[in-house]
């Protein structure tokens, strides 16, 4: 009886264990530059290659040589490698994608929050100007708040995007706290009143 039970919690530790592995290489994260990625083909064990995606956002792959992957989910790599490999090389390719090592997803804050700095982004799901702000320590007693800004870099142009926070906080608009991309530089100024 004790037995069944112990074996009962493992296979549920394990399917949860799974789970949050599935999940956090799920649909939603993105390959990006840096990422270290294990390919595995089954019953190829030549072609299980070890790569990290370059600056340009290629890896490199038995038979295939460059594979430009930046922006793909884990399952759409899988299928593009499915794809090129079964073109000219094997019959049924079967092939998997596990994320060894992230991208530092990080976001910085600075200005008037009471510890400023850069910040770990989680991996498995989105941060928000307001999470973002709370792991800062949040605003201080001269944060100009109606002030906030978020410096975003996208396509090699500045974009800079205005945050009434009072709206959020005191008027309910969560629609408002936007979601915050790796690399975005949070600004809280300070209220000259």
């Amino acid at each position: 009886m004790k037995n069944s039970i112990y074996i009962g919690i493992i296979i549920l530790s394990l399917l949860i264990a799974f789970n949050c592995i599935g999940y956090a290489q799920g649909d939603k994260y993105r390959l990006q530059p840096t990422d270290v990625l294990k390919i595995t083909v089954h019953e190829q064990p030549d072609l299980t290659t070890k790569t990290r995606v370059t600056a340009d956002g290629y890896i490199s792959f038995p038979l295939l040589g460059k594979v430009y992957v930046m922006g793909m989910t884990v399952q759409g790599l899988e299928r593009e490698l499915k794809a090129l490999l079964e073109k000219d090389y094997l019959v049924n390719a079967q092939v998997i994608v596990f994320i060894e090592e992230y991208h530092p997803r990080q976001v910085s804050v600075i200005g008037e929050v009471n510890s400023p700095g850069k910040f770990d982004m989680p991996e498995e799901k989105d941060m928000t100007l307001l999470e973002a702000i709370a792991m800062a320590g949040g605003f201080t007693e001269d944060a100009d708040i109606n002030s906030t800004r978020v410096i975003r870099i996208k396509d090699e142009k500045k974009e800079t995007i205005n945050i009434k926070v009072k709206n959020i906080t005191e008027k309910g608009q969560k629609e408002e706290d936007i979601t915050l991309e790796p690399d975005d530089i949070v600004v809280v100024p300070e209220s000259f009143f």
